[in-house]
C-alpha cells in the first residue's frame, strides 16, 4: 500500500470502544485524517472494549463479522453512530445495523452466539493493555500513544504533525 509519489505510508492504530461516546467524536477526526492523506495513511480499527460498557465485548465481535462480510468500516461508522441506542437497548441494535447495511444478520447472530470473534478481540484487548491503553479513543502513530478519553482536543493535528514526518521520512 505505498503512494506512488512518496513510496511512503503510515499507519495509525486507533484503539476504539465501539459503545463508546468519545469514540463517536473522534469519528470526525479520523475521517478528516482519511480525506487529507487516502491511502498513505493506513488507519485500522483495533479493539479495546471497556467492561463498564455492557455492550462493548458483543459490539466488537460484530464489528468483526461485518469485516468478514466486506463491510468492516461501514458497520463501524454505522454503530457508533448509534452509540447512545447500542447502550440502552443492547444486542438487537447490531442486528438492525447489520441488516440495514445490507449483511447477513443471521450470521452475526450465529457469530455473537459461537464466539468465533472472541480470540481477535481479547487479541486486541492484550496487546492494548500491553503498550498502556487504559481507556478510548486511544492513537497510536509511528512509536507514540496519544490518549482521547480524558480529552481529544488537538490531537489530530498531533496525529497530523506524526503523519508528516513519517511520510516524509
Amino acid at each position: 500500500m505505498n503512494d506512488s509519489t512518496t513510496g511512503r505510508t503510515a499507519v495509525l492504530d486507533v484503539w476504539c470502544d465501539l459503545s463508546c461516546p468519545d469514540c463517536l467524536t473522534a469519528l470526525d477526526d479520523i475521517r478528516a485524517l482519511r480525506e487529507r492523506y487516502g491511502d498513505r495513511l493506513d488507519v485500522r480499527l483495533r479493539h479495546f472494549p471497556l467492561e463498564k460498557n455492557k455492550h462493548s465485548y458483543a459490539a466488537a465481535q460484530a464489528a468483526e463479522e461485518a469485516a468478514d462480510q466486506g463491510s468492516g468500516r461501514e458497520f463501524h461508522e454505522a454503530l457508533l453512530a448509534r452509540v447512545t441506542e447500542l447502550r440502552e437497548r443492547g444486542e438487537p441494535v447490531l442486528l438492525e445495523t447489520a441488516r440495514e447495511l445490507g449483511l447477513d444478520a443471521e450470521e452475526f447472530d450465529t457469530a455473537l452466539i459461537d464466539g468465533r470473534h472472541m480470540l481477535m478481540v481479547d487479541a486486541d484487548q492484550a496487546e492494548g493493555k500491553a503498550i498502556g491503553v487504559t481507556g478510548t479513543p486511544t492513537y497510536v502513530i509511528g512509536d507514540e500513544r496519544l490518549d482521547g478519553g480524558v480529552s481529544q482536543e488537538g490531537l489530530r493535528g498531533r496525529i497530523e504533525e506524526i503523519a508528516d514526518r513519517l511520510l516524509e521520512g
